[in-house]
Formats: structure tokens, C-alpha cells, sequence
């Protein structure tokens, strides 16, 4: 009795197993399907299509704008790590056209890059006094000949670099004043190590 109940069992399932729960009709991604006019299967995204956890609402951030102006103050807190993280990503994307110093001096510049505007000088005054949002949106949609480096750079480490930028340009452009007060007496004023045998008793 068990033996038939077995058989009876096997056989429904052996029934409903049909080549066409494989074999079904069904749209492959980029495949090709003649009911759409474009006889593409995979679909373009409607116009204004953000996906889950992409939103970008904070205009300042992701577009260096805010009410129709360029922002002047950073996004995010300054650090060191901050500051560290802009100096490498400048080193990878900027050096080779803007020189280390951000001079405009870089090896393209230096080798033969003739063009009618020649690449930015982050010293002249114009651009010592540009707002940091001018610098963010360059990065993000170029300018010049310089192409959009937006899909090489995140919007963290553009703002990264800007901040890096502005770095350069105090650094270039500073006085005594403009730094700590303990900190440049120690650089005027520098403590050495005795030599050995200086200062001990003979």
C-alpha cells in the first residue's frame, strides 16, 4: 500500500514537471523585443527617475550653488583628513595641468599645452578670490578645455580638493600674521639638541 502511494505521488510530480516552466516566453535584459518601437527589451528610466537613497537635496553640496549663488564655505567640518585626502586627490587629477603649487605649471602646461586661455593660475587675484562653490562646479562640469570630472570624482572628494585649493592659495599668498603666534615663533626661533658633550658636566 505504501509502494502505491509512493507511485501515486511520484507521478503527479512527475506530471507537473513541463519543459515550459523552463522554456517560458520571457524578455532577456538587453535583449531584443519587437513590441516596443525601439526593439529593446531593457527600458530607458523616466525623466526625474532617482533611485532609492540617491537623493540629492542638499543643493549647496551636490552642486556648489545655493539660491542661485556660488557658496563660500565648506559643506562638511575642514580637518586634517580632510585636507589630506583633497592634497592626494589633487595630486592623481590636477597636478599634471595646475603644477603642485597650483601655479598653473604643470608638466602639460610646461610641455607644449598652447591653448587661447591658458590653465588656471590659482594665484592671480581673480581666482584668490573666487568663491569655493566656482572651484566645486568646475571640477563637476569643466570649464574651458577642461572636461567635467564628475564621473571620476565623488562630490566628497571635490569638496576634498576645493578645500585643498584653498589651502594652496593661503599657503602662497600668507604673512606672518596669518599664522598662530606660538607656532611662528618656533619656526623663527628653533630648538636644536646640545651636541654630544655640550652641556655636561666634566
Amino acid at each position: 500500500m505504501k509502494k502505491l502511494i509512493w507511485l501515486m505521488a511520484s507521478g503527479v510530480l512527475l506530471a507537473g514537471c513541463h519543459t515550459d516552466m523552463w522554456r517560458q516566453p520571457k524578455g532577456e535584459p538587453l535583449g531584443e523585443n519587437e513590441f516596443f518601437p525601439d526593439g529593446q527589451m531593457s527600458r530607458p528610466l523616466l525623466s526625474g527617475t532617482i533611485a532609492r537613497g540617491h537623493e540629492r537635496q542638499d543643493e549647496a553640496y551636490y552642486t556648489g550653488v545655493s539660491n542661485g549663488k556660488w557658496v563660500d564655505q565648506l559643506p562638511m567640518p575642514l580637518t586634517k583628513q580632510l585636507l589630506k585626502r583633497g592634497q592626494e586627490r589633487y595630486t592623481v587629477y590636477c597636478t599634471p595641468c595646475h603644477g603642485e603649487l597650483g601655479n598653473g605649471q604643470g608638466m602639460i602646461a610646461v610641455r607644449g599645452f598652447k591653448i587661447k586661455r591658458p590653465v588656471g593660475n590659482y594665484h592671480t587675484d581673480r581666482l584668490r578670490n573666487m568663491p569655493l562653490g566656482h572651484f566645486y562646479d568646475v571640477i563637476t562640469n569643466g570649464y574651458g578645455t577642461m572636461y567635467s570630472y564628475a564621473s571620476r570624482i565623488v562630490p566628497e572628494d571635490r569638496w576634498a580638493i576645493v578645500a585643498y585649493i584653498r589651502a594652496l592659495q593661503l599657503s602662497q599668498n600668507a604673512s606672518p600674521t596669518d599664522a598662530d603666534s606660538q607656532a611662528l615663533q618656533d619656526s623663527l626661533n628653533p630648538k636644536t639638541e646640545p651636541k654630544s658633550g655640550e652641556g655636561e658636566a666634566h
